[in-house]
Formats: C-alpha cells, structure tokens, sequence
C-alpha cells in the first residue's frame, strides 16, 4: 500500500475544487499572522506540479498585501480561501487542510509557526 494519496479540496460552495497529491499523514502548520489566523488559515504546502486546479480558475479573486509576494485567492461566490501562492515557498502551493476532504487523511500533525515574526522565524519552515 502506498503513502502516496489523492486529496480533493475546494470551496464552500464548491465553485472551485482541486486535487492535490501527499500522504495519508499530512504536516500542517498553523501561522499567527494576521491574515492566517483571522481566516483560520491552516497550511499543508506542496510543490506546484502535485497540485491541480479542475474547476472555478474564473471564480477566482486575487488579494496582496505587504510585500505583495503572496498571491492570496478567494472565490468569489462564497468568499473562502482555499489555496493560494505563498511568499515563503515562492514554488510552491498552500492549501487549507480544512478545505481538504477528510476521507483520504488518515493523521494529521500540525506545527505553530510565529507568523507575526516572519522574518525572524521563516527559516524554521522552509
């Protein structure tokens, strides 16, 4: 049996759904920065190419603050962010592991991360 795992995701309303590659013990992190922890925001990171957007590209608004590195993405219809493209992994993918179908996770290990102190801190996550 492999480790290897298909996890389907999306939006509340559905508009817009992916799937995503990783194990059956997903590593998460949960930030405190402010937009992470006002939306709930908890993080599993893969490399763009383990990641497929199958529905709501156009549904899709984009949000950047800061730096202006990371490209937050919001449906439109019903406001929940699901994925985006983070600045601390620039090739990568963050997906929201409440957004994720439980069915195909059989652990979950979560780390905090002090995101209010991004820059002193982004080395612990990288």
């Amino acid at each position: 049996m492999t480790n290897q795992r298909t996890h389907k995701g999306g939006c509340h309303c559905g508009a817009v759904t992916y799937e995503v590659k990783g194990p059956r013990k997903l590593m998460a992190v949960s930030r405190n920065c402010s937009i992470c922890r006002m939306s709930g925001f908890l993080h599993y990171i893969v490399e763009k190419d383990q990641f497929t957007l199958l529905t709501g590209e156009d549904n899709l608004t984009e949000y950047r603050f800061g730096s202006g590195a990371a490209r937050h993405l919001f449906c439109k219809t019903c406001g929940i962010k699901s994925f985006y493209f983070p600045r601390s992994h620039p090739g990568g993918v963050s997906v929201n592991v409440h957004c994720l179908d439980r069915a195909t996770i059989d652990d979950l290990d979560i780390t905090l991360f002090d995101g209010e102190n991004w820059e002193k801190n982004i080395d612990q996550i990288r």
